[in-house]
């Protein structure tokens, strides 16, 4: 087995004068278990490089060529002669597309260090299909990378395995916080897009209220006509990357003012490791290196200059971020090290997994189930509400068919039926014909025609009919909301003649539109222990605060132009109140919306999530999206006039109800970690045992059949 890593041309893979690609390859490498099968490729004029199987290759100086052409192809001789298994390049995608070239069948993992619609090879949406339809993985090191990279490509390529996430990383140290000193450090290139301007001034004028502080710089710039001076402000130049460290282990506070974009930022990750009270820029992938830290908005003089004051005076908030600074660090070279070797793994071993496993289904009911089960939608939409019923039917021991009835209607358009409806509406009664359900069950069926269920009740009698419900009908001050929310009323209203039992995610109590004569009972949105897989309670690692998503397009799984949601206003005003919290936005301003796994793989990455319905809120209704919030871990709000108070206690959930108390609530709960995890595991205890789809399937099944139970029985009957 052996693998092979491709530096960036001129990357000098030594402690002499490291960059952050080539401390980051030492130390994942020195962690990785394929070690001693790993050769490091570079070209550096220094002799001391680390211990590892490192190769140089050196190259004859040609005017005419390209050196970083030559160098590709000098390293295409040594991959000829000693054949690697697996190549893995660093920073280059230029140099991808000139290796793919020569050879076309390699395994090849392309990693991003920098934003990628700056470097040549990624820079045109061409450039980035061509690297997600050749390359093996592509590995990016911050969240912001990935999503700079996806700009502007089509949903096709979004929810890609092959894209990855593995943060740069640093190995922490135990830290003595009282051996602290009085020390303001900046690492970085000595230049204004590094902030190192608005550093210096801001600097400048702290030394000289705060006479008991030093500022430390440590860099170099030969271009940069900045310079400062003060007797207090020592300025070092670039000094070894060890040493480095060992300056942020004394210092108190650390400044990372950048004004460009960093994809990720090494020096506000490593002074986070070393406990220092870290200022950094809200510039692009810098807030995902420090779980707590000042977050500077506005980036001037000032707002550099008052950051730093408040530390220095505020010795408590100080003392407070160096503490959890080291408490909650995770960019750990061990993790990251580990995540390298796991797609390693991988893609280097072959395993065939036999499937034993077999399901027996008792002979019970027989269930046909009528919804949207997004079957064309290639696995996007698999997890709704839909597909957790139907799994808590199967684990009740029934038989289900699914009918899937939009994807029906999207197969069977025809000149002579353009809508596809009427050719649903005979396959039902086909379906009814050959599988002779003992329940017709409905889930937003709407082109499911009344007179198709009028036919079902005349020709089946035993037949037993139900529908659930789970958007808002928007009973509200402002006479009945929205008009999707009056729209709603007369979807549910359209076949009620002809059912038994109706299901709606909002208290019947509150709806004075319903008939009286016909069965409309409460029910929670299910979750399911397949799909909430997670408990974000037990990670350390996140490195999102808040996480909130719109489901904007669902059907074409990107946003659609034109459509507005009050809410977006809502979250922007709750982002611009709630400083130092980062959020993960999905589906508003600009911001792509999520599914499926990719769903999944960004709320694995979050503390807290917002539970925010369309409409005003009203008794009991809330979105499906609460089931995936609570279900995985995440301590959730929602607003109290839903009154999940009757459900759920403060120990489980936390309720707001205005902007400026979910703000604070939010502030609140970023700052105690210890109080977040335990409430947000009784949350998801709680609603995974009462709230889950076996049991709200089973609620379904014994009203809608008449079947009589305890009392009691279900946790929402009781309120």
């Amino acid at each position: 087995m052996k693998i092979s890593i491709l530096l960036p041309y001129k990357e000098n893979f030594s402690p002499t004068y490291a960059g952050a690609v080539s401390l980051f390859i030492k130390d994942t490498v020195q962690l990785s278990k394929f070690k001693n099968d790993i050769t490091i490729f570079g070209n550096t004029t220094l002799k001391k490089a680390y211990k590892l199987k490192y190769q140089n290759i050196k190259l004859k100086k040609k005017i005419i060529q390209s050196g970083s052409k030559l160098y590709v192809n000098e390293f295409l001789k040594f991959e000829r002669e000693y054949p690697s298994d697996l190549i893995e390049i660093h920073n280059r995608p230029n140099y991808f597309h000139q290796i793919f070239e020569a050879e076309p069948n390699k395994k090849m993992v392309l990693y991003f260090h920098n934003d990628p619609l700056t470097m040549s090879g990624s820079r045109s949406v061409k450039d980035r299909k061509e690297l997600m339809s050749n390359t093996t993985k592509i590995i990016f090191n911050s969240d912001w990378s990935k999503k700079r990279f996806l700009e502007g490509v089509d949903g096709l390529y979004v929810n890609s395995e092959k894209l990855n996430v593995i943060y740069q990383s640093t190995n922490p140290v135990r830290i003595n916080l009282k051996n602290k000193k009085k020390w303001i450090t900046f690492v970085g290139k000595l230049n204004r897009a590094k902030g190192y301007d608005l550093f210096g001034k801001a600097t400048l004028k702290i030394l000289k209220k705060y006479r008991n502080w030093k500022g430390i710089v440590i860099g170099d710039e030969p271009r940069s006509t900045l310079s400062f001076k003060h007797k207090r402000l020592d300025i070092m130049g670039f000094i070894n990357h060890d040493k480095v460290l060992k300056i942020f282990e004394k210092t108190s506070i650390a400044v990372a003012c950048s004004r460009w974009d960093e994809p990720l930022g090494r020096t506000s990750l490593e002074a986070s490791s070393r406990g220092c009270a870290t200022i950094i820029s809200n510039k692009g992938g810098l807030p995902e290196t420090v779980t707590h830290g000042v977050i500077i908005k506005e980036l001037n003089v000032d707002s550099v200059y008052l950051a730093i004051k408040k530390l220095i005076e505020n010795n408590k908030l100080r003392h407070e971020l160096q503490k959890l600074s080291l408490k909650h660090f995770f960019h750990t070279n061990k993790l990251s090290s580990k995540k390298i070797d796991e797609y390693r793994d991988s893609l280097l071993k072959f395993k065939i997994l036999k499937n034993s496993f077999k399901i027996k289904i008792p002979k019970s009911l027989r269930i046909l189930h009528v919804t949207n089960f997004n079957e064309r939608h290639d696995g996007r939409l698999f997890f709704n509400t839909g597909r957790r019923l139907n799994n808590g039917f199967i684990r009740l021991g029934h038989s289900v068919l699914g009918f899937s009835d939009r994807d029906i209607v999207k197969h069977y358009k025809s000149i002579k039926d353009y809508t596809g409806s009427n050719s649903l509406n005979q396959k039902l009664i086909n379906t009814v014909y050959n599988y002779k359900p003992d329940i017709l069950i409905l889930g937003h069926a709407d082109q499911i025609k009344p007179e198709t269920l009028a036919y079902i009740k005349e020709n089946y009698k035993n037949i037993k009919i139900a529908q659930w419900f789970l958007d808002s009908f928007g009973v509200s001050a402002n006479n009945g909301g929205p008009d999707f929310l009056k729209k709603n009323k007369s979807r549910i209203l359209d076949k009620i003649e002809f059912t038994d039992a109706n299901f709606v995610t909002t208290s019947p109590d509150v709806l004075n539109f319903l008939p009286r004569n016909k069965l409309t009972l409460f029910m929670p949105n299910p979750a399911d222990s397949s799909f909430e897989t997670l408990k974000n309670y037990e990670n350390d690692q996140c490195s999102v605060d808040v996480f909130f998503a719109l489901s904007h397009g669902v059907h074409r799984g990107t946003l659609k132009k034109g459509k507005y949601d009050e809410r977006s206003d809502f979250v922007n005003r709750l982002v611009e109140r709630t400083p130092n919290v980062k959020f993960d936005l999905h589906g508003i301003n600009n911001n792509q919306p999520v599914w499926a796994d990719s769903f999944l793989k960004s709320i694995s990455n979050a503390k807290m999530g917002v539970n925010l319905s369309r409409g005003d809120p009203i008794k009991y209704y809330s979105s499906d999206r609460i089931a995936q919030l609570i279900g995985n871990g995440l301590l959730t709000f929602i607003h109290d006039q839903t009154l999940y108070s009757n459900f759920f206690s403060e120990n489980e959930i936390i309720f707001y109800n205005n902007l400026s108390n979910l703000s604070e609530k939010i502030q609140k709960f970023a700052r105690d970690d210890e109080q977040r995890k335990k409430i947000a595991k009784n949350g998801k205890l709680k609603y995974m045992k009462y709230f889950n789809s076996t049991v709200v399937a089973d609620y379904i099944v014994c009203n809608t059949l008449g079947i009589s139970y305890k009392k009691n029985k279900y946790l929402w009957e009781n309120n």
